[in-house]
């Protein structure tokens, strides 16, 4: 009988940490624009009520870049890239909060669980404002009669950088104050926590399972590839009804999480808590194997020297 292969997990005290944060930007900006234009019609299809404008994920690639054209798919990009300060937010956060876990419990699962969700709590408080501002962008051009805020006719002539965000801004402050920012906070934590604790245990476990059934001289990076986007398509199906609520409070500025959700099943029924899966999980995909693949490599690459030769992959 095969004897069964630990994949081996580099944790945060065997890294060089000015390898792991030069590195970690880059790979956080390659993939935000690689995923990009999925989220943008992910939050589209989400807010729209039933089949108003688009039928589905690839009617809606298909209708804003005709429409629209490549630069209609990346709406709100400039702004969504202020989120790299999140991201690295959450990833220190998670390995800090497995090393705390790890001296109460050496159950992976139990660190996995706990380091997901808190690190998820921590980005969120980060990326909330700038997904609210991102996301009014986002439904600008054909989703603009979904939104509440539009942009006046000169912003978008403005020859300043960030002169549509700046519109934007001014109008949601205009509208609801500082509180308009953490529009759809408490939904975002009710989506992304869960969401976040959920990945990490099944992706370690799917990665574990594959090491059984794998001959053995297989690559533990290709094992974990594959592991992450069946974690991320597991914790996208668990969470996708909190998070078409958390699309909807965010752009048609709701207040109540529960009427939101009450509303939704009401008027569209159990299938309007699938709204916007298949293209959550089309996104999920590459950023999760391009996240694996990016962030087991980035961590191999930013171990200490001393360690580098005592490490087989």
């Amino acid at each position: 009988m095969q004897q069964k292969r630990n994949i081996q997990i580099i944790e945060w005290e065997d890294l060089d940490k000015r390898k792991f944060y030069s590195f970690g930007v880059f790979m956080t900006m390659t993939i935000r624009a690689t995923v990009y234009p999925a989220t943008l019609i992910r939050t589209r299809l989400q807010v729209q009520r039933g089949t108003s404008l688009y039928g589905g994920t690839f009617d809606a690639f298909f209708k804003i870049l005709r429409a629209e054209g490549v630069r209609g798919l990346y709406r709100g990009f400039m702004v969504n890239t202020l989120t790299l300060i999140s991201g690295q937010a959450y990833i220190t956060t998670y390995e800090l909060v497995r090393k705390y876990v790890s001296q109460y419990s050496e159950d992976n699962t139990v660190k996995s669980l706990v380091a997901g969700g808190s690190a998820s709590l921590v980005a969120q408080s980060i990326t909330v404002p700038i997904d609210v501002v991102s996301q009014q962008l986002m439904m600008q051009g054909q989703g603009q009669q979904l939104t509440r805020f539009r942009l006046n006719s000169n912003a978008g002539k403005s020859k300043k950088v960030f002169g549509q965000t700046r519109n934007i801004v001014a109008q949601i402050f205009a509208a609801d104050g500082f509180r308009g920012f953490y529009r759809g906070y408490v939904a975002s934590l009710l989506t992304y926590i869960p969401n976040s604790a959920v990945w990490w245990p099944f992706y370690h476990f799917y990665a574990e399972q594959l090491s059984t059934l794998a001959p053995s001289d297989c690559p533990h990076l290709l094992l974990q590839a594959i592991a992450g986007p069946l974690a991320a398509a597991t914790a996208s199906t668990v969470t996708n009804p909190m998070d078409v609520v958390r699309a909807r409070v965010q752009v048609e500025g709701r207040s109540s999480v529960i009427e939101t959700f009450r509303q939704l099943i009401r008027e569209e029924g159990c299938w309007g808590m699938t709204k916007g899966l298949s293209a959550r999980i089309i996104s999920s995909t590459p950023t999760a194997i391009v996240m694996v693949v990016g962030y087991e490599t980035l961590k191999k690459l930013s171990l200490r020297p001393e360690l580098v030769d005592s490490r087989h992959w």
